[in-house]
């Protein structure tokens, strides 16, 4: 064999190591890849491990910033105003604090708490430590109650609070109370102060129409109160003129309604409407049921001559107010001549008072005995 054909030969036996053509060979050959994989994995893992927070730290602060989960963090400058917290501010009512937002209450601009806090007038000033104390007699409780509505638009009444506490508060603080605002566990109670509501508009209604021209009827006759008897609508008023019903004192006016006169069958109405008189300025306010006569019936004679008229009464409803302070009693001081026994003149008032000295002669007559004054020594 020549050097060539030998070297030829190892040339070959070399070539097939690296690649194999039987299965003794190929596992080897696995066997060293995997080795050299994981060698390279371990090399590039230790090379690139330090430098791979740098980099990607560089790159977050060049575009975007990672948020962070810590309570300490500092809200972004773009946030919503509303969001960022600074806005809040505390109100104090009846030794309770509520931190409440702001923007709340100017959503509602009607309410006492929308103007307060939406208009440049500031109607009121926080104390020493910022915070602003509102709503001065009621309690924490309705309050929170109340709060309710700026928030979801309705107002749970709690089960500790009257229905009229609620509505006290309510209009105080300007909120509407209605079935649509209001959602109660006493419905008994809830419809009561709908009802108060109801009438108020309707007297005031009626009061306008139909009560005043009678008042100012009265004003320009001169006198100085009115009273009203309200009938109804098809009542039918026939009086005698030779002979009319005695009516006493009072001058009586008549209004021809049937809802006013439906209006006062409650109770709880008249005590409405003398609310809304008392609210007007008016003053001796009565309201009640009396007899009103209508018609004739009968005339009977008495003896003597004289003709006694029967009329025909109907309970109707009325009214009487004055709009005046006094009645019957005049404005200056009226004196009587009549003998006083008080003293007039100051120089007697001062002065010491008179001893009466009774003679001697006229107490020896009475029986009495003279006691000689003692000798001064």
């Amino acid at each position: 064999m020549s050097d060539s054909q030998a070297h030829g030969e190892a040339m070959s036996d070399r070539r097939s190591f690296f690649y194999p053509d039987s299965s003794s060979g190929s596992e080897e050959y696995n066997r060293d890849a995997e080795e050299r994989r994981r060698r390279l994995s371990k090399r590039s893992g230790v090379s690139n491990r330090p430098r791979a927070p740098t980099m990607q730290s560089g790159a977050c602060s060049s575009s975007n910033p990672m948020p962070s989960t810590s309570s300490a963090q500092e809200p972004p400058k773009n946030a919503p105003k509303h969001q960022l917290g600074d806005d809040r501010i505390t109100l104090v009512v009846d030794n309770t604090r509520f931190v409440v937002d702001p923007s709340q209450f100017t959503a509602h601009p009607n309410t006492m708490l929308g103007r307060m806090f939406s208009s440049g007038i500031e109607f009121t000033h926080p104390n020493e430590r910022g915070e602003y104390e509102v709503a001065e007699g009621i309690s924490a409780t309705v309050f929170r109650a109340i709060l309710e509505y700026y928030r979801g638009g309705t107002i749970r009444c709690p089960p500790t609070v009257s229905v009229q506490e609620l509505r006290e508060a309510c209009d105080y603080l300007l909120v509407p109370f209605d079935a649509n605002t209001v959602r109660c566990q006493n419905l008994r109670g809830l419809l009561h102060e709908l009802s108060n509501e109801g009438a108020r508009r309707q007297f005031e209604s009626f009061l306008e129409r139909l009560v005043l021209p009678l008042m100012v009827e009265s004003a320009r006759r001169g006198d100085r109160e009115c009273h009203v008897v309200v009938l109804l609508d098809d009542d039918a008023v026939d009086w005698d003129e030779e002979y009319p019903p005695q009516m006493g004192d009072e001058y009586s006016q008549t209004v021809l309604s049937t809802p006013l006169y439906r209006f006062f069958k409650y109770i709880e109405n008249r005590d409405v409407a003398k609310q809304v008189m008392k609210e007007r300025g008016l003053k001796k306010i009565r309201l009640g049921v009396e007899g009103y006569p209508t018609y004739k019936e009968k005339v009977r004679k008495r003896p003597g001559g004289r003709a006694e008229v029967i009329y025909n009464y109907v309970q109707r409803p009325f009214i009487h107010m004055s709009w005046e302070k006094e009645e019957a009693k005049s404005r200056h001081v009226d004196f009587q001549c009549f003998k006083s026994k008080s003293v007039t003149n100051l120089a007697e008032a001062t002065a010491d008072p008179v001893i009466e000295l009774v003679p001697v002669a006229r107490r020896e007559e009475e029986g009495g005995e003279v006691n000689d004054p003692p000798e001064e020594e």
